[in-house]
């Protein structure tokens, strides 16, 4: 199997709703992500020939995920009250609304499930929540 790996970070707030420890308070991290792309074949035709993605292509889609996560409050729908929500977002915060808990697995996977569904031959996703603390995502 041939592979791609890049990386890319970003820097958001959150908590988790029903935790009984700190990360139940608001809080943030210098979340990274590492993620592999991978391939049994490299293309043969065209400006993409012997390659499993061009860098550049992987690199953006990367980064765009990464930039739209970046400096934003990640919400886990429905932990907060509508009138909190308004009144952060009245304030100017940036807020990110999930269907999910945030947890560093969960944004894995997101982040698999959004470049995927861009067409990238995905393998594996880990995000980062401290430099010693790394979640994974890769399809079974």
């Amino acid at each position: 199997m041939y592979g791609l790996k890049t990386e890319a970070s970003f820097d958001s707030a959150h908590f988790l709703a029903d935790y009984y420890g700190k990360c139940e308070n608001l809080h943030g991290h210098r979340w990274r992500m590492e993620v592999t792309l991978g391939a049994e074949q490299l293309q043969d035709e065209g400006t993409m020939r012997d390659m499993v993605l061009d860098f550049g292509v992987f690199k953006k889609a990367v980064r765009g995920i990464a930039e739209s996560l970046d400096h934003t409050f990640l919400v886990e729908e429905g932990t907060l009250a509508p009138e909190t929500i308004a009144a952060l977002q009245g304030e100017g915060f940036s807020l990110t609304l999930l269907p999910f808990r945030t947890t560093a697995e969960n944004l894995a996977h997101y982040v698999f499930d959004k470049l995927a569904e861009q067409g990238l031959p995905v393998v594996e996703v880990e995000v980062d929540e401290t430099p010693n603390n790394r979640a994974f995502y890769r399809k079974s």
